[in-house]
């Protein structure tokens, strides 16, 4: 068992299903790193281009990149390194990729 998480090694990336495709050709990935009290933790990564989402109950840190995330409900977030956002189980989102997104998050049960 080792405690130090890896946050930078490769992600295998996949295309995004076309139904949630606004913009350019993105690709996802995710790893598990661990799992704390049922919550996972894990690193994920979105190329460059426009997605849709409906999210789960989720906090992330931003390690890399840059995007703009955006709510239904108008709310903004401008995403870059060491930026914390707390997502809601429902929140329906867009997420424009401007440079490959990476970030650490913890999802809940």
């Amino acid at each position: 068992m080792t405690r130090l998480l890896d946050t930078t090694a490769p992600i295998a990336l996949d295309p995004v299903p076309p139904a949630t495709v606004v913009h350019g050709d993105p690709r996802a990935g995710t790893r598990t790193l661990a799992s704390v009290v049922g919550a996972e933790v894990g690193v994920w990564e979105l190329t460059a281009g426009t997605v849709t989402d409906v999210e789960v109950d989720e906090v992330f840190v931003v390690l890399s990149g840059s995007a703009t995330l955006t709510f239904d409900d108008g709310e903004v977030i401008e995403l870059g390194p060491g930026v914390t956002v707390h997502l809601r189980a429902g929140d329906r989102t867009t997420w424009a990729v401007h440079a490959p997104l990476r970030k650490v998050y913890i999802a809940g049960p």
